[in-house]
């Protein structure tokens, strides 16, 4: 079992960056791909963006491409989305998981952080 918890959600206006990190326990995070997800109200939860076990590929939803990074930290069990050039429309309930499937990392999930952005 892999628990995840997320940190670095919050209020920012357009235009603004925020940095979310999610810690994982256990000695086998980096064993693992590493992804963010975001559910936004009345919304399904949808991909944001993946990292692979060892950080050498990295895949994003096309909604954040060139505005959002994933980068980890195994030495940290850590996993990190860099946000910038925040919009109204990534608001949302942002989770962080991991799984052994790459194109989507979906096995353990974290309890979600939320990022609201105003206009």
């Amino acid at each position: 079992q892999v628990q995840l918890v997320e940190s670095g959600g919050g209020l920012v206006q357009a235009g603004g960056s925020l940095r979310l990190s999610c810690a994982a326990n256990g000695r086998t995070f980096g064993t693992y791909a590493m992804g963010w997800f975001r559910q936004a109200p009345g919304k399904e939860r949808i991909f944001v963006a993946s990292i692979s076990k060892y950080g050498y590929t990295t895949r994003y939803a096309d909604s954040v491409k060139g505005r959002f990074t994933i980068s980890r930290d195994n030495a940290k069990n850590t996993v990190f989305l860099q946000m910038n050039g925040l919009k109204p429309e990534d608001t949302a309930v942002y989770y962080c998981a991991c799984g052994t499937n790459y194109l989507r990392p979906d096995d353990y999930w974290g309890q979600g952080t939320q990022v609201t952005v105003s206009s």
